[in-house]
């Protein structure tokens, strides 16, 4: 059906919610020609009229943080049908995770989680490339390249990027392309066998936990590595007061 051709579509009753046009308010939403039309203006009779009382109506989510299983995984979830998941449930954009076999670590990788999401058209599917090569912390990955095949940033996730030099030499790369390094924060040593997180529960239960230094200790480290290099930086699944607190300070000092 050509643009012509649409119908006009009045959404009635929503709780219509768009920061960048300041509207937070219960109203209607105007279509037409697949255009939204402006506010406060009285428009002829819809041919499609959808009864949004009780709902949200806003621009689509994007989901910066999801895990397709493909490569490697397409038993569990595919592309296609993850970013159909995502698209039934407002999310109109997905930023996916590098940790598949093989991972998202060279051009030719990010292409083809680029070209499976336009096969599925579906969600917008953006690739998220790893911070090195085979996500295993010991050499940068082509990061340049990573961008040149759509990655729209780097992360090690499901490990953390425990070398601090690696994580300096990552921050300082990535900002020439103006890409974030999302970090898992977990200092592995102190997190081996770990199940859980450390205190009474975990003595009680005969589990092996986890510190809250764990991850404090790295976020600090990566926040400081972010001021000296001037690099973006995103802390990935925060769990602790702490963490908290220094994120909040990193922002105050510019970070």
């Amino acid at each position: 059906m050509g643009k012509l051709a649409l119908p006009t579509i009045q959404i009635a009753g929503g709780w219509i919610i768009d920061p960048s046009q300041d509207r937070d308010e219960i109203g209607d939403l105007w279509i037409s020609r697949g255009h939204i039309l402006p506010t406060g203006a009285s428009y002829e009779e819809a041919e499609i009229v959808i009864d949004a009382r009780g709902l949200i109506v806003c621009p689509g989510l994007i989901d910066v943080h999801v895990h397709l299983r493909e490569p490697g995984n397409e038993e569990d979830e595919t592309i296609a049908t993850g970013a159909a998941a995502a698209l039934a449930g407002g999310v109109t954009s997905v930023a996916c995770m590098p940790n598949t076999i093989p991972p998202i670590d060279s051009q030719a990788a990010a292409e083809f989680v680029v070209l499976q999401g336009q096969r599925a058209r579906q969600a917008n599917v953006y690739p998220v490339g790893a911070v090195s090569k085979g996500r295993k912390g010991e050499e940068l990955a082509s990061l340049g390249q990573l961008v040149a095949g759509g990655a729209v940033a780097f992360t090690d996730d499901g490990a953390p990027v425990a070398s601090a030099a690696l994580m300096r030499r990552a921050l300082e790369y990535s900002k020439m392309f103006d890409r974030v390094i999302m970090q898992h924060c977990q200092v592995p040593e102190l997190t081996v066998g770990g199940v859980m997180n450390e205190g009474f529960e975990s003595i009680r239960l005969g589990l092996a936990g986890m510190p809250d230094a764990a991850e404090d200790i790295m976020v600090a480290r990566d926040i400081r590595l972010a001021e000296i290099t001037g690099g973006r930086l995103h802390i990935q699944h925060i769990s602790t007061a702490r963490s908290v607190e220094l994120v909040r300070e990193g922002k105050r000092r510019g970070v």
